[in-house]
Order: structure tokens, then C-alpha cells, then sequence
């Protein structure tokens, strides 16, 4: 299921993950590498990926949240 990008935060190994509107989580660290999308890189170049669509595959699989349910 696609899901909209609605904000971004570092792991704990400083790892941008993309936060998606279902309330999951995904990595930017795979493929392809940052040299291919230096979007990643810079807050500009995240903010312009906002919106965008995701294919999320916890949604697919019916996993929880990662992200506590906004109050």
C-alpha cells in the first residue's frame, strides 16, 4: 500500500527514516545509495519529497504503528 512521506528523523545510527503517514517507518539508507538521491542529504531536498508516495509493506502485512498515535 503507498503511503504519503509526512516528516523525516534520525535513527540512532544517524540514518534518515522517512515517516509515513500510516504511522510507519522507512529507511532512505538502501538501495539506491545517497549518491544517487543527495536529496537525502540536505533539509531542502527532504521537505521536497513531502507528500511523496511510498510503497509501505507493514501496511501490506497489517504490522503496527512505529510511531505512537498522534494525540
Amino acid at each position: 500500500m503507498k503511503q504519503p512521506i509526512v516528516g523525516y528523523h534520525l535513527d540512532e545510527e544517524g540514518h534518515w527514516v522517512a515517516e509515513l503517514a500510516c504511522g510507519h517507518c522507512q529507511h532512505l539508507r538502501h538501495q539506491p545509495p545517497w549518491t544517487e538521491r543527495p536529496w537525502v542529504l540536505s533539509a531542502a531536498g527532504r521537505r521536497s519529497r513531502l507528500g511523496l508516495l511510498l510503497g509501505c509493506v507493514k501496511c501490506d502485512r497489517g504490522e503496527p504503528r512505529d510511531l505512537p498515535d498522534p494525540e
